[in-house]
């Protein structure tokens, strides 16, 4: 069972810099603490009130009183033989994440889980066949990162350089906690990474995006399209019913204009469902719809699904087609499939466990 100090004890990470200040006057601290302990939990990362060196004890033992810090722990760490190393994070509720640290030549990049299970049901993802539990505080996607960014340090050396919010979950149905993570993570007392290196991934809720633009949220913006109409789109994603081609294409333009930045369309070449020519000269339509890049991504197969990775000449063909009409295309080579970490083998298959 959940420990009863967890159930009765709220995070501190969770309480504003104005809370923090007032909580610390009403109990007779001066309201420079709360900067300080600010600086402990976010920059300095800490996990407990025990780290917090330059408070004094009593101080310490305030909060220990009052509060908690829900910190996220690594429970297992898997390395692929391509370098890609899983992790399955462990929540206070005994709950499991998972994350992925993904090495590169040129970058090193944290793909970050933002809701336990997924509500979506996308038929050629393995996270979409699990229930979707809960959402993840703020703190929690944080944690994530920060824990990535350790192993990167301690593993290659080399310091973080990019976060993709495409791990467990729709980010857009998780929006307060996941935007106050991007603004932690960028901000000065927090990880002070750059807006540009952050990018957050939907399925495609047209309403969602438009407040993303609305509220300026600084970070690139990614639609897994995956299907050039509406019909195959339906057929593989079902939130497409409710968001049509049609409706996703005037949040995208509304977002361009209001923020003057492109957006990236994710698609998964499928081996016989959209990777012919004709699939391509649609999605060549699609581009036109404002500035933006299309990543090809090979198809990672799974146990529930039967789709399988297009034949790389068509994968190929595909790139060239595009290219060739002067859209920025890449192909993303599937990373850590071996060890189930590749884009859409996401998926707990062990059980929660509890304290």
């Amino acid at each position: 069972m959940i420990p009863l100090t967890v159930l009765s004890k709220r995070d501190i990470r969770k309480l504003t810099p104005d809370e923090l200040k007032a909580f610390m006057v009403e109990h007779g601290e001066k309201p420079f603490r709360a900067k300080q302990v600010q600086e402990w939990i976010w920059k300095n990362t800490a996990s407990s009130f025990e780290e917090m060196n330059n408070i004094s004890l009593a101080t310490r033992e305030l909060l220990a009183q009052h509060f908690v810090i829900n910190a996220v722990q690594v429970q297992d760490q898997q390395l692929s033989n391509d370098g890609t190393i899983k992790s399955a994070f462990r929540l206070y509720d005994g709950n499991i994440v998972e994350g992925v640290l993904i090495p590169h030549d040129t970058r090193m990049t944290a793909c970050i889980s933002s809701q336990v299970g997924c509500s979506l049901t996308c038929k050629f993802c393995a996270t979409g066949y699990m229930e979707r539990k809960r959402n993840l505080d703020a703190a929690e996607i944080y944690d994530q990162v920060v824990r990535i960014k350790e192993q990167c340090e301690a593993e290659y050396g080399t310091p973080l350089t990019n976060i993709v919010y495409m791990g467990m979950g729709e980010p857009l149905l998780n929006y307060a906690n996941v935007v106050k993570s991007v603004e932690r993570i960028t901000a000065p007392d927090g990880l002070n990474m750059a807006p540009r290196r952050i990018t957050i991934s939907t399925a495609g809720i047209a309403k969602m995006i438009k407040k993303l633009a609305d509220d300026g949220v600084k970070a690139n913006l990614a639609l897994s399209l995956h299907a050039p109409n509406d019909t195959k789109r339906n057929e593989i994603m079902p939130i497409n019913e409710a968001n049509s081609l049609a409706a996703l294409k005037e949040a995208l333009q509304y977002y361009h204009e209001k923020t003057g930045r492109k957006v990236t369309y994710e698609y998964i070449v499928f081996d016989g469902f959209n990777d012919t020519l004709e699939d391509a000269a649609e999605l060549y339509v699609i581009s036109k719809w404002l500035p933006c890049k299309v990543n090809l991504i090979e198809y990672n197969p799974i146990e529930n699904a039967s789709y399988q990775n297009a034949e790389a000449d068509k994968i190929t063909a595909f790139h060239k087609f595009l290219a060739d009409r002067g859209v920025q295309t890449n192909i993303r080579r599937s990373r850590g499939k071996d060890i189930d970490a590749a884009c859409g083998q996401l998926a707990v298959k062990q059980k929660a466990e509890v304290a």
